[in-house]
């Protein structure tokens, strides 16, 4: 019974969430683990945890991570040229670099260096989007160093685990073997795409009763999953590299891209984000001394991802611009929490250090898009003032002609 109502009492939470997180112009992940919280044994215990519920968050867990590569847009990345990607690498190494200071200065482990060096495409993507900013120079150097970042965190992460587990040495060669099936998965890919691409259009189908496209993403993520398992990988990497060789093979992916985001972030996501409310030790966040932590830990996050963006002056943008750039990428609350959650398990980091993350997830998801908008307005608002005087002049020309 205690099941059955955990299960409708998420359900129904999954359902209302997003619609309040858009009335209060918040994002949806902050509520789903406010909720987690509120519902878990740490407050009203309706909610208690179960297999059946840490199957599912896993599950959302890996989707999140396959979205991850599969929203990396690499036409964009092959546009940007080699001294753009170069710029962002050297953001990122600059990232790794402050952030191991911020972590030293407070007290924390190698780990956590990772956790706020990661940034977060799925943040940075509608953020720019809604600003009219994606397709600018800004807004190009934004995505590639989001997506190096994304990219090379998660490797990182992976190395860190394998080392972990199995020690330093030879089992460190299971990444690149890894690697190397997915090159040969993905050179397999495009050969038949090549060879037979009417056979492949059917996965972008939006009317395919049989929902392939949907079927080929879950099969080719649990696939890696499961290899990644076998070589004593994390698996996460695995699910994040069949997401960017989905994204490579596959440019144009029609309404697939839509009908998998509506699956994923419609239910088994918000699932995880819940389910890391319900395990959430609220008693943490009654001691001064960790809400102190939580709050420098914030302020570290910024200066990680400012300091290093400054370089983009160096490029062209103003001071502005780069503090904007550098304010957005600070907020990765969903890998926040994906990374966050790898080392609780490894032991690389306790509940403590989690408890912390949450917050800085929920604060920064919560603030630095708005800042960012603060210090980069949309460019359609200085296209319409510029272009109402001339479409003015335009139409009083015409009344003349008449």
């Amino acid at each position: 019974m205690e099941q059955a109502t955990s299960l409708i009492l998420i359900a129904t939470a999954v359902f209302l969430l997003p619609l309040l997180a858009g009335h209060l112009r918040i994002p949806a992940v902050v509520l789903e683990i406010l909720f987690g919280i509120l519902a878990g044994p740490s407050v009203l215990n309706w909610i208690q945890g179960s297999q059946i519920l840490d199957l599912l968050a896993q599950l959302g867990l890996f989707l999140l991570m396959f979205l991850a590569g599969f929203e990396i847009d690499f036409r964009k990345l092959n546009q940007s040229g080699v001294s753009e990607i170069g710029t962002s690498l050297a953001i990122f190494l600059l990232m790794l670099g402050v952030s191991r200071l911020v972590t030293l200065r407070l007290d924390y482990g190698i780990f956590m260096t990772i956790v706020l060096a990661t940034a977060s495409v799925g943040i940075v993507v509608p953020t720019l989007r809604n600003t009219r900013r994606a397709a600018t120079s800004l807004g190009q150097r934004i995505l590639v160093t989001a997506v190096l970042a994304e990219f090379l965190t998660l490797v990182i992460v992976a190395l860190f685990a394998a080392a972990q587990e199995r020690g330093a040495g030879l089992n460190l060669l299971r990444i690149p073997a890894l690697f190397l099936a997915i090159i040969i998965v993905l050179r397999g890919l495009q050969l038949a795409v090549w060879w037979y691409p009417e056979r492949f259009r059917r996965l972008f189908s939006g009317d395919d009763p049989e929902e392939l496209g949907i079927r080929a993403c879950l099969a080719l993520m649990l696939a890696f999953v499961g290899l990644s398992l076998a070589l004593h990988v994390e698996p996460i990497l695995g699910a994040f590299l069949a997401g960017t060789i989905f994204a490579v093979v596959f440019r144009n992916r029609g309404s697939l891209e839509h009908q998998l985001n509506g699956f994923s972030y419609g239910f088994l996501i918000p699932i995880f984000f819940i389910n890391i409310g319900i395990r959430f030790e609220l008693d943490f966040l009654l001691d001064p001394n960790v809400i102190l932590r939580a709050l420098a830990l914030v302020g570290g996050a910024m200066l990680v991802k400012v300091i290093p963006s400054l370089i983009l002056m160096l490029r062209g943008n103003t001071l502005r611009e780069a503090l904007a750039a550098g304010i957005l990428l600070s907020a990765a609350p969903s890998l926040f929490i994906a990374v966050t959650t790898v080392g609780v398990e490894l032991g690389f980091l306790n509940s403590e250090d989690r408890a912390i993350v949450v917050v800085l997830a929920a604060v920064t998801a919560t603030l630095a898009p708005t800042a960012f908008r603060l210090l980069a307005p949309p460019l359609a608002q200085a296209n319409q003032h510029t272009q109402a005087p001339a479409a003015a002049a335009a139409a009083r020309r015409q009344t003349e002609v008449s």
